[in-house]
C-alpha cells in the first residue's frame, strides 16, 4: 500500500507523545513506572487490543502486553519497548516539554517514549485505513530496560519465542539507520568493608572503604581499551564526615564488541584484589549477550530499506554500543531489527530531544514493517 496515504500527522503524534513525557517513569520508582503503563495500557485497549498487565518484581513496575484481534492464529509481530527512564521525578522542572525550532525536549522523549508513541500510532493508523495486517501484532511495554532488564529478561525471552519477528523502537541512529546488532554489556557491583574510626581523633586507626574504592575506580577505567570499555558510574559510601568511612559501593558497566572481549572483560574484574587493607567483594549482576546479525535480521533490514525507499529515505544498518532488549532476542536467534524509533540526540542528559520532521517518516516506515510477513 501507500504508506505516504496512511492517516499520521505530527501535531497529533505530538499531542499524545507529551502526555506520555510528562508522565515521569523512573526505573526505581515502580509506583510511577505503573502510571505510564496505566496510561499506555488505556491508551491500547481503546485501540482494540487485549491487555494483559504482569505484576512487576524485585522492586519494579509492572509491565503491559497487549495483543490485537487477528483473523489467523500464527506466531505473529511482537513490537517491543520500555517506559522506564533514567530521569528521576522532577526532572521535567528541568527539562520540561519545550518545542523550539524542529526540536522537542522532555524526559525519556527519545529514548524510548518517542519510539514507543510512534508504534502505536502506525498500528493505529493501519486500523484507521482499514488495512489488516498479515501477521497479528502484540506489544509488549517492559519497565527494567535502562538498569538491564534484570527483572523482564525471562518475560521478553519467553514472548519472543511466541513470534515470527521482533521489531524494537529503541531511538534511530545519528544518520537516522536502523540496528541489526548490539555489544555485549556485562554490570557489577562493588562493595568495600573499611574499619571505622574518629577522622579528627585516630584517623591512623581506622581503613577506608572509600579510599579503597577510590582505588578501584582509577584502576577499572584504565582497562579500557577498543574492544571492551569500563566505566564507574554509581559510587556511594560513608555517613558521617567525621568518621572513617566503613562501607561503600560503585556499580560498574563493561561493553564489548564481542562475546569473547566481554568474557575477558568479565574475567579481568573478577579478578580485582583489594588496593588496600579494606576487603574488596566484586560480583557480576546483569549481562546482555552480543547480538549479531544473522540471515534473519537481514532479511528484515532489506525490508525495511525498501519501504524507506519508497519514503524517499535511504535507510543504513550497523551494530550499536547502549544495549537494548533487543540483545535478548537477537542472542535467541529471532529475526530482530531495532532503532526503528525517532531521531533525536542527548539521551539520558538534561538535553534529551526528538526531531518532529522524524516522527510521521519513521512512523511509516514502522507501519510499513507491521505489513510484512
Amino acid at each position: 500500500m501507500d504508506l505516504t496515504a496512511l492517516p499520521l500527522d505530527a501535531e497529533t503524534i505530538l499531542a499524545g507523545l507529551r502526555s506520555w513525557v510528562e508522565c515521569e517513569s523512573p526505573t526505581w520508582d515502580a509506583s510511577a513506572v505503573n502510571r505510564m503503563m496505566d496510561m499506555a495500557a488505556r491508551e491500547l485497549a481503546v485501540m482494540g487490543a487485549r491487555i494483559d498487565r504482569i505484576p512487576g518484581r524485585m522492586g519494579f513496575g509492572d509491565c503491559v502486553r497487549a495483543r490485537f484481534p487477528h483473523a489467523l492464529d500464527v506466531p505473529g509481530i511482537l513490537v517491543m519497548a520500555h517506559l522506564d527512564t533514567v530521569h528521576p521525578v522532577g526532572t521535567l522542572r528541568v527539562l520540561p516539554w519545550k518545542r523550539e525550532g524542529g526540536h522537542v525536549t522532555g524526559p525519556g522523549i527519545c529514548d524510548m517514549k518517542g519510539g514507543a508513541y510512534i508504534a502505536l500510532s502506525a498500528i493505529r493508523a493501519l486500523a484507521q485505513a482499514g488495512v489488516a495486517t498479515p501477521l497479528p501484532i502484540t506489544v509488549l511495554l517492559t519497565s527494567d530496560e535502562e538498569v538491564g532488564s534484570p527483572s523482564t529478561r525471562d518475560l521478553i525471552e519467553a514472548e519472543a519465542s511466541r513470534h515470527r519477528f521482533v521489531l524494537v523502537p529503541e531511538p534511530a541512529r545519528p544518520d537516522g539507520g536502523v540496528v541489526s546488532g548490539r555489544f555485549a554489556i556485562a554490570r557489577f557491583r562493588l562493595e568495600a568493608t573499611g574499619r571505622p574510626s574518629h577522622a579528627g581523633a585516630r584517623l591512623g586507626e581506622g581503613r577506608s572503604a572509600i579510599r579503597e574504592i577510590a582505588h578501584q575506580i582509577l584502576a577499572i577505567e584504565a582497562m579500557t581499551t577498543p574492544e571492551c570499555t569500563f566505566s564507574v558510574g554509581v559510587v556511594e559510601g560513608g555517613q558521617w564526615v567525621n568518621c572513617v568511612s566503613t562501607t561503600c559501593t560503585a556499580e560498574v558497566l563493561s561493553m564489548a564488541r564481542t562475546q569473547p572481549d566481554l568474557d575477558a572483560g568479565v574475567a579481568r574484574m573478577l579478578a580485582l584484589r583489594p588496593a588496600t587493607e579494606a576487603q574488596l567483594l566484586v560480583e557480576r549482576t546483569v549481562t546482555r549477550p552480543v547480538w549479531e546479525p544473522d540471515a534473519g535480521t537481514v532479511v528484515l533490514y532489506e525490508t525495511a530499506r525498501g519501504l524507506a525507499r519508497q519514503l524517499g529515505m535511504e535507510l543504513s544498518h550497523s551494530s550499536a554500543g547502549g544495549g537494548s532488549d533487543g540483545n535478548f532476542t537477537g542472542a535467541m536467534g529471532i529475526p530482530t531489527l531495532d532503532g526503528l524509533g525517532v531521531m533525536g540526540d542527548l539521551m539520558h542528559t538534561l538535553g534529551e530531544y526528538v526531531l518532529i520532521d522524524s516522527l510521521v517518516p519513521r512512523a511509516r516506515l514502522m507501519a510499513g514493517m507491521l505489513l510484512s510477513q
